[in-house]
């Protein structure tokens, strides 16, 4: 019956379909450290095979160097869709120390060359230390802060969009599990503080007690680009009771391919299709490096949910 009710309901978007070297372990906290962490080269040809129009950057360097992305990218019909960086917007004097990540980060995007649609220099404020995730519309932090401290944390957010436009690009900013900007409180209160678009995570979303599909109307006319998780809930509320931290809830498998978990995907899509959403969906599928069989899973896991989406007619 559900695969008849998705058949029965094609997207008329112009969304174009990403994935993401997390979905397959290689993030900031595993590159260079995890001997697990894929090849680049095997990472691309995979999401290249199972028909992605694009990648998402990881971490810088990780795909390729500013001399060979462009032809790596070109050689899979790959375009690059985004690249994440965390910066720590709330401390002018570590801000301004960052700036040359910040910059790094935009020579990476000038070298593999302009795309429609455009990526995003995604930005998310640093993981506060030792935090537990705020779930079910737990208590936050950020909308607790004083008047001043939104004004300083908004204030670095707005310099650096405004340093990625000077360079060309419109940037996202990702609302993330254990940071400051986790729960739709904190997130309402940052884009009435500025004017930077928002990547809407499906899966951090749900983590932080939200919901998908009411995110696209309460924040529709800032989306613009989106990150796309399916959810396990029943491992998420197990872990959350016990007040895990970011890292735990990725270990423990809380998030699944598009279609196998319990989140809405399929309204989420319709919601976006009525927005009129033309940009990138990045799929996600926050995991540490697979071990043994499970690698495979893995990648299975990718075919999965691009399947699932062409299912819907992206």
């Amino acid at each position: 019956m559900e695969a008849a009710e998705r058949t029965r309901h094609p997207t008329r978007m112009a969304a174009s379909i990403a994935n993401a070297p997390c979905s397959y372990g290689a993030f900031e906290e595993t590159v260079g450290v995890d001997p697990l962490v894929p090849d680049p080269l095997e990472l691309l040809d995979e999401v290249s095979a199972a028909r992605y129009a694009g990648i998402d950057l990881g971490p810088v360097g990780y795909l390729g160097g500013l001399e060979e992305l462009a032809a790596r990218l070109a050689d899979r019909h790959l375009a690059l869709a985004g690249g994440f960086m965390a910066l720590s917007f709330g401390d002018p004097d570590q801000l301004a120390a960052e700036a040359g990540r910040l910059d790094a980060l935009l020579d990476t995007f000038d070298a593999a060359g302009a795309s429609e649609p455009a990526a995003r220099p995604t930005l998310a404020g640093m993981s506060l230390p030792g935090a537990r995730v705020a779930t079910n519309g737990g208590a936050g932090r950020g909308r607790h802060w004083s008047p001043e401290a939104w004004r300083r944390y908004a204030d670095g957010v707005s310099r650096v969009a405004e340093r990625c436009r000077q360079r060309g690009y419109e940037p996202t900013f990702h609302h993330h599990a254990g940071t400051a900007i986790e729960i739709p409180e904190e997130i309402d209160q940052l884009l009435a503080l500025t004017d930077v678009g928002l990547c809407l995570d499906t899966g951090h979303l749900a983590v932080a007690g939200g919901d998908a599909v009411e995110a696209v109307r309460r924040w529709g006319p800032r989306i613009n680009h989106v990150h796309m998780k399916d959810a396990d809930v029943k491992a998420l509320a197990a872990l959350s009771a016990d007040g895990a931290t970011v890292d735990e809830l990725w270990r423990g498998g809380v998030f699944v391919a598009l279609g196998d978990g319990d989140l809405d995907c399929s309204s989420f899509l319709r919601a976006l299709d009525d927005l009129g959403y033309r940009g990138w969906i990045v799929v996600e599928q926050d995991v540490f490096p697979p071990r043994g069989a499970e690698a495979d899973k893995v990648r299975l896991d990718q075919e999965r949910s691009r399947r699932f989406l062409t299912r819907h007619g992206l």
